[in-house]
């Protein structure tokens, strides 16, 4: 498989980039269910968002530098990610280092956990820049894109809805 570099983000991506979503979603678990599900060996995986393959390239305890790699669903993209931010049980951020396709300057994601009333907050935030020749296509689908991200934080809640 071909690899193209993507460029390194760091926190003021999520502010400065042409596509940021942001999803927050109130879970009925404590904040450390949430955490444990997210630095699981399926991790996202396990809620049901059709990843293909989710596999943390980087051994046990993650922190600031884990890598792990995702294939999207029926293997339409495969990113290699690494973490730029681990606030242990809190809050966990990467930006892709590496794709598959040439479809992207620069991609980073941010998972937020806070404790909410008798549950958690949890809020998820992409960003994406494009490469100048995806431009127009990220763009003119963007408002599909704002629907079809919103499903992460759906699956989430169903996913704890039935393992708490």
């Amino acid at each position: 498989m071909t690899w193209y570099p993507l460029q390194p983000c760091d926190e003021a991506f999520f502010r400065t980039a042409p596509h940021v979503h942001r999803y927050s979603v109130q879970l009925a678990v404590p904040p450390e269910r949430v955490w444990a599900s997210l630095v699981s060996d399926g991790a996202l995986a396990d809620w049901g968002l059709g990843l293909k393959k989710l596999e943390w390239l980087t051994p046990r305890p993650f922190g600031v530098g884990t890598r792990r790699e995702v294939v999207l669903p029926g293997g339409a993209m495969a990113v290699r990610e690494q973490f730029f931010r681990w606030d242990e049980g809190r809050r966990k951020s990467f930006y892709g280092y590496e794709a598959n396709r040439p479809l992207v300057r620069a991609f980073a994601e941010d998972y937020l956990v806070e404790e909410s009333g008798s549950g958690t907050k949890f809020t998820w935030t992409i960003a994406v820049e494009p490469t100048a020749k995806t431009r127009l296509l990220l763009t003119v689908s963007d408002p599909f894109n704002r629907l079809a991200f919103r499903a992460m934080p759906m699956r989430a809640k169903a996913y704890f809805a039935k393992h708490p």
